[in-house]
């Protein structure tokens, strides 16, 4: 019997369930909360725009039901302002109907490192340490299909200047919790981390106003920062405790 330590089933309040594949379409939706805190979200725009004048209210794409059979996942989302995705979400996501869903690419380098970005001074999530990702957008959608895949890596390309190797599989780990759906897919590359860190950090001296203010290289869990939001924690937690199963497995 081993004595390793059962993993945690929900890490830092996250269940953590791997998927195999991701459908995500448009829908039509009447959000109530929304319409019933009018007053509140203006004031959260006026206090939010006061302290970061570069935000802007587009029309962003928010969750309003997911369901998970097996290993696929079928998401509905639907169009709001940003103004109110971002007062929903400050406000600590008050309505159980309605969900942050995102996607992002998680860069693994070739010598098992996470690559992460801490966010510029002048984003609406400064300061936090997480994968290069946005909130889904009108840009995402295709008829009435959204492509997650599509978004994650344009994120990717748009704060790193990495494109997703022709090569990478499309597996996919949904992070669910605290108002969030947080679809990560792993992508492995075949350079080590430091020369990753060297690409990415080139890049954002080409850019006027770079997303990301610097680099973090992640190698196990004893590198997990308060600076990262839950989802980010569950991840790595769950993704090196895996990686430490397999390479205790004798073959």
């Amino acid at each position: 019997m081993s004595d390793r330590p059962t993993p945690d089933p929900r890490p830092y309040g996250f269940e953590v369930v791997r998927l195999a594949r991701l459908e995500a379409r448009l829908v039509t939706y009447d959000w109530a909360w929304a319409r019933d805190n009018a007053a509140r979200i203006d004031d959260n725009w006026r206090r939010r725009r006061a302290a970061q004048p570069a935000l802007f209210d587009g029309p962003v794409l928010v969750a309003c039901g997911c369901a998970i059979d097996d290993d696929t996942c079928r998401l509905d989302l639907f169009k709001t302002p940003y103004s109110r995705f971002l007062a929903y979400r400050d406000g600590g996501s008050p309505d159980g109907h309605v969900a942050n869903a995102f996607a992002a690419i998680v860069p693994w380098s070739a010598d098992g490192a996470v690559l992460l970005g801490r966010m510029g001074p002048h984003t609406a999530n400064a300061g936090q340490i997480y994968f290069p990702c946005g909130t889904p957008d009108l840009d995402d959608v295709r008829g009435e299909s959204v492509d997650f895949s599509g978004s994650a890596a344009r994120e990717l390309l748009e704060e790193t200047g990495l494109r997703v190797p022709d090569a990478a599989t499309e597996e996919w780990v949904c992070l669910r919790g605290e108002g969030q759906l947080a679809f990560l897919r792993p992508v492995r590359f075949t350079e080590p981390a430091a020369a990753l860190v060297e690409r990415m950090e080139l890049y954002a001296l080409r850019e006027d106003e770079p997303e990301l203010s610097g680099i973090v290289t992640v190698r196990g869990a004893d590198d997990l920062d308060g600076a990262m939001p839950g989802f980010v924690r569950a991840y790595l937690a769950s993704a090196f405790e895996a990686e430490t199963g397999a390479a205790d497995v004798t073959p």
